[in-house]
């Protein structure tokens, strides 16, 4: 039935950070706007960002930010500009949300809380008298004429009267909090592409026989590099955390977009190549090793490699290496010393597959950028109607980039939705 009721001039679909933004922003310029969740709160995943502590943005400058999201990034500069990092933390700050920005650029609340963050949306939306439908999943979206948006139904039978839509419903991963691809079923029916979904800054899985045990490991001030089908990448410095099924870690979740798409493909590869030993050149670490083996002669292989690296390691490198533990440093080789120079600073971790797409921080994939306006959020093939946030082709690397991403284009789509006005 038709609940004429709960009619509005702007609806968004989806309750989460871009959602709430684009409410916020149409009400504050006047449209009647009503927010459709499907959960009995707003912002569940929101809730879970950063383990509840929400790196809401990053100090970067708006280049960096462009770059964060790699080839698609250029799509984002007016969303960026209209409503940048320093607007959002101004956004914040204007309702009690003071923040702070980490030495490497991320930028949290200062109390280190989520819940914060959503209690100043749901005091924007309270502000602009924002309608919220809970329990209310969005089931087809109801056209008119010409092909426009003229409202929503659900998945109760009720229709939500409405001449702009916001589609704000988030991905695939975290489906707990309310993301199970809802949008991605909306777009399909009126024409629109869905680019190949899979996951984002993922952990990754590895068939090798050591995985299960390194469980637990934690390898810190390494070098990481990714070489996808036999050609390397370029490195990076991090941690590497090893776990019952493959690595994780944040540069391990930076990495994984490449190695995704890499496995996805038949026959394609993906490897770790890890330098346990950084700070050293083959050559320097060689003569580092010669240098033990001279002033402990008589002790056995395994004590300098227990000396240089963690005890669960160690045993994983002996056998790899090939050189007998038991062997006197003594009797080790030139030759035998470079090969183990040489897989100290290349420790190779073949790559199975990602982890499930429910288990990845953000979705890669969604919506065709070329088939949404830039400047507005606005679909080019449907009147009426915008899109924002991770239902979007669009995923940043880690760091506060993809929040931002999803506030700035929730932001520019209600602004939009409410500067077009109704129908003639």
């Amino acid at each position: 039935m038709t609940d004429k009721a709960q009619g509005a001039s702007v609806i968004v679909i989806g309750g989460g950070p871009a959602g709430l933004m684009a409410a916020g922003r149409a009400a504050e310029l006047g449209a009647r706007a009503t927010v459709l969740e499907k959960n009995q709160r707003l912002g569940l995943k929101l809730l879970v960002t950063g383990g509840g502590r929400c790196n809401v943005t990053n100090s970067a400058a708006l280049k960096g930010f462009i770059a964060a999201f790699g080839p698609n990034g250029k799509f984002l500069y007016r969303a960026l500009t209209v409503f940048s990092n320093s607007g959002l933390t101004g956004f914040l700050r204007s309702f009690g949300v003071p923040v702070r920005t980490d030495p490497d650029g991320k930028v949290f609340p200062a109390d280190d809380k989520a819940q914060s963050v959503l209690d100043a949306l749901h005091c924007y939306l309270s502000r602009g008298k924002v309608t919220t439908l809970f329990g209310a999943q969005a089931s087809a979206l109801v056209l008119g004429a010409g092909s426009a948006v003229a409202g929503v139904k659900t998945a109760d039978g009720r229709v939500v009267r409405g001449s702009k839509v916001i589609i704000a419903t988030g991905g695939l991963s975290y489906p707990a909090t309310g993301c199970t691809g809802d949008g991605y079923a909306l777009a399909r029916q009126c024409g629109h592409t869905i680019t190949p979904l899979r996951p984002g800054l993922t952990a990754l899985e590895s068939a090798e026989p050591f995985i299960k045990d390194l469980q637990g490991l934690t390898l810190r001030d390494i070098t990481l590099t990714l070489i996808i089908n036999g050609k390397r990448g370029k490195s990076q410095a991090g941690d590497l955390l090893f776990t019952h099924f493959g690595v994780s870690g944040p540069l391990v979740l930076v990495m994984s977009g490449p190695a995704s798409d890499a496995l996805s493909e038949p026959g394609g590869t993906a490897e770790f190549s890890v330098n346990l030993k950084p700070a050293l050149n083959r050559e320097a670490l060689a003569a580092e090793m010669q240098a033990y083996f001279a002033a402990n002669g008589a002790r056995q292989f395994a004590s300098y490699i227990k000396a240089i690296l963690p005890a669960s390691l160690a045993p994983v490198f002996e056998r790899r290496c090939g050189i007998d533990r038991e062997r006197q440093c003594a009797s080790i080789t030139g030759a035998e010393r470079r090969q183990a120079a040489e897989l100290l600073g290349d420790f190779r971790i073949k790559l199975s597959r990602p982890r499930p797409l429910r288990e990845a921080t953000v979705t890669r994939g969604g919506v065709a950028l070329a088939e949404v306006n830039p400047q507005t959020m606005e679909s080019r093939l449907v009147p009426g109607l915008y899109f924002c946030g991770e239902v979007l082709d669009l995923d940043g690397v880690t760091g506060g980039y993809n929040l931002q991403e999803a506030f700035s284009t929730g932001y520019l789509a209600g602004q939009s939705a409410a500067e077009a006005g109704e129908p003639a």
